[in-house]
């Protein structure tokens, strides 16, 4: 079984590209949505006793976390100190499932691939890219997004020319979501995964 890393810094159309590779067939565990649903179950009473006031209704509430983190490295590293392992053992999990499944290609959606030392856990990497006005423009319209909160963002990623230099495929979301698409089947078809295996996650 092939583990393919996908990864690209914020507002690059990562979320976007994962859904293709779904939509290919192949299985895709997304790091956020892991993390979603985490921070509703076990991560919620960790979260809150590091971060006082920060779970609302037994669910971690993400804009009054970021109040307490976004810009603040410490306060930062110890959230990842917490969250990343709960992450790292959902995808194992996946990873076994599919693997037992016989599944031929799997995708990990991992935001932070290279921040975190990701890059040992999978076999390929794709970087999803875009260009840097495109990027800011997509980033500070969504909802509470400043152009501080995406500065502090900025500054805590591998540069986006970095990453593509370490990718093994680079998608370019700015060329539309019909080249996207035909760059991820490609990768797919490239690789031996598709419709061929489970596409449940």
């Amino acid at each position: 079984m092939i583990v393919l890393g996908l990864t690209g810094s914020i507002g690059m159309g990562k979320s976007t590209t994962a859904k293709m590779f779904a939509e290919a067939g192949v299985p895709v565990h997304d790091s956020d949505e892991a993390v979603h649903r985490l921070y509703a179950g076990v991560a919620a009473p960790l979260v809150e006793a590091a971060f006082p006031g920060t779970v609302v209704d037994g669910a971690v509430d993400r804009g009054l976390l970021a109040g307490q983190v976004i810009g603040k490295p410490q306060a930062l590293k110890r959230l990842e100190e917490i969250i990343h392992p709960l992450v790292r053992a959902d995808a194992e999990a996946f990873l076994s499932r599919h693997r037992a499944g016989g599944a031929p290609l799997v995708v990990l959606d991992i935001p932070l691939l290279f921040e975190t030392g990701g890059r040992g856990r999978v076999d390929k990497v794709v970087v999803v890219t875009a260009p840097a006005d495109m990027q800011r423009e997509r980033v500070l319209a969504r909802p509470g997004m400043t152009a501080e909160k995406f500065e502090a963002i900025l500054a805590s990623q591998v540069p986006d020319a970095e990453k593509r230099e370490l990718a093994d495929f680079v998608i370019d979301t700015s060329l539309g979501m019909e080249a996207a698409r035909e760059a991820v089947g490609a990768i797919v078809a490239g690789l031996g995964g598709g419709k061929t295996g489970p596409s449940a996650a």
